[in-house]
């Protein structure tokens, strides 16, 4: 028992969402209605982008990668819960929730640094629409996509690595409905300083300063909205920002409330109830906020449409 590797558990007991026994028929059409409407809606961002050649531009592209993301985010979680609920097991193996952590980290982390490479490119438009062709270009959009995937999967891979390493000969119930890192921690029978300490320093990394980095990026489109001469102007430059700025404050909403604002339960049904927000609600909303709000969205998906009906 002083040997201290995963071989101690076979496999995890996930307690799932804080919800009553009776009620998770309701709950299981619920999120299996949230899960394909994000899985179907991000599809259809996808298709308009590949098939109309006015969304050929850095904005949909990053946009389309964003939606790519948003699909693998959610699946890390949302298959396994929804196959918890209908059979009503509760288990995971160490290797699957392992691998769950990573996925999950890794796919947070990509959208995280999409979301401030799609504010790097309203700022470009917006502060040097003259320049834009010129900085925007094909290349340093492919750049920045994998700078993106690279330092996710860096961080991510890291992460795994130290938590691969605990013992968790203390317990194996986790009060979660996927392989949480905070959660996996908690459980441990090891010592989690060294991990607790990378959580921090990575965070800074990975989550503080891209968010820096879009607070700067809109702070300079605030300051030249407001020396536009013309309502006009504004409006046009509020109309590109909007969805974008929507979907930042639904993402970084998530990681407030579950990272800095405290939670006094034991079981953290708070950070539970944020986490299925975070994860399952806001990769559903995304393709509806960017085609509700934006015109050249709209255009493609009449296109589409009445391409198809002319087919038909």
């Amino acid at each position: 028992m002083n040997k201290h590797n995963h071989s101690i558990v076979s496999e995890f007991i996930l307690l799932g969402l804080p919800i009553r026994l009776e009620e998770q028929g309701m709950y299981y059409a619920l999120f299996l209605v949230l899960y394909l409407t994000t899985v179907l809606g991000n599809l259809l961002i996808i298709l308009l982008i590949r098939l109309d050649s006015h969304l050929h531009t850095p904005m949909y592209f990053f946009l389309s990668h964003l939606a790519l993301t948003d699909i693998s985010f959610s699946s890390v979680t949302a298959p396994k819960m929804l196959m918890n609920m209908l059979t009503h097991s509760q288990s995971i193996s160490y290797a699957a929730c392992i691998s769950q952590s990573y996925f999950f980290a890794l796919f947070a982390d990509i959208d995280n640094f999409l979301l401030t490479s799609m504010a790097y490119d309203r700022y470009v438009a917006i502060c040097h629409p003259l320049h834009y062709t010129t900085i925007m270009s094909q290349r340093l959009c492919f750049l920045l996509v994998i700078i993106s995937w690279v330092l996710s999967f860096a961080n991510a891979l890291l992460h795994t690595i130290l938590l691969s390493s605990l013992s968790f000969a203390r317990g194996n119930i986790l009060h979660h409905y996927f392989c949480d890192l905070s959660v996996l921690l908690k459980v441990s029978s090891s010592d989690t300083t060294i991990n607790q300490m990378v959580i921090l320093m990575a965070g800074s990394v990975v989550i503080t300063l891209p968010f820096i980095c879009i607070l700067v990026s809109y702070g300079h489109i605030g300051a030249t909205i407001l020396r536009a001469s013309s309502f006009k102007g504004i409006c046009k430059a509020l109309s590109t920002c909007g969805s974008h700025l929507c979907v930042v404050s639904l993402y970084y909403g998530g990681i407030i409330g579950i990272y800095f604002l405290p939670s006094y339960s034991d079981t953290n049904d708070k950070d539970i109830i944020i986490t299925v927000l975070y994860n399952v609600v806001t990769p559903m909303v995304n393709p509806f906020i960017y085609s509700l709000r934006n015109r050249d969205m709209k255009r493609a998906l009449k296109n589409l449409l009445s391409r198809g009906i002319s087919s038909a």
